[in-house]
């Protein structure tokens, strides 16, 4: 049975393999190791089913540069799922979670550089309909989306959203 869970110092190994296996390269494990190691405020989860990780999930400060100040939320990256798990539930497990626990924290936003077919079933909306736009130029304006926990707080809140600085280090 699927249980969803905070990582432990015991999975990082596993955390690891996961992420490389599910992109084929090193890139987003390095991104998450160097924030757990230099960020207090991320949220790692684990899907583990009979005593395996199967999944991951990490959430990171994220901030919107607002006219009306900064703004701080949290931007999900990487979500990755063991191969011969993928297309099973798992990762749709790992996001619903962890959108309730940051809903439940108070968190205003999570931002989300994604499959555009794919994040609208979690509540997720093109961040441009809210005039809000992803600090790298490159990125499609479909693929760059805001899951907002509270419509009202975020009425007139545009501008410029950062991911943390070691996902600028990797591009």
């Amino acid at each position: 049975m699927l249980s969803i869970r905070r990582e432990t110092s015991r999975d990082i190994p596993r955390v690891r393999a996961i992420n490389e296996d599910a992109f084929g390269q090193p890139l987003e494990a390095d991104v998450v190791d160097k924030l757990r190691v230099q960020c207090e405020d991320v949220l790692s989860l684990v899907a583990e089913d009979k005593d395996t990780v199967v999944g991951h999930i990490l959430f990171s400060p994220a901030v919107i540069e607002s006219p009306k100040g900064p703004v701080n939320g949290m931007g999900l990256a990487p979500v990755a799922v063991a191969q011969d798990r993928q297309r099973s539930g798992v990762g749709s497990a790992l996001i619903r979670q962890g959108l309730a626990m940051l809903r439940a924290r108070g968190c205003p936003f999570v931002i989300v550089l994604g499959h555009p077919e794919y994040y609208p079933r979690f509540g997720f909306q093109p961040a441009s309909k809210f005039g809000i736009r992803c600090q790298w130029d490159n990125v499609p304006e479909e693929a760059f989306m805001i899951h907002i926990f509270d419509e009202a707080s975020a009425r007139g809140l545009s501008g410029v959203a950062r991911y943390r600085d070691e996902f600028s280090e990797a591009m």
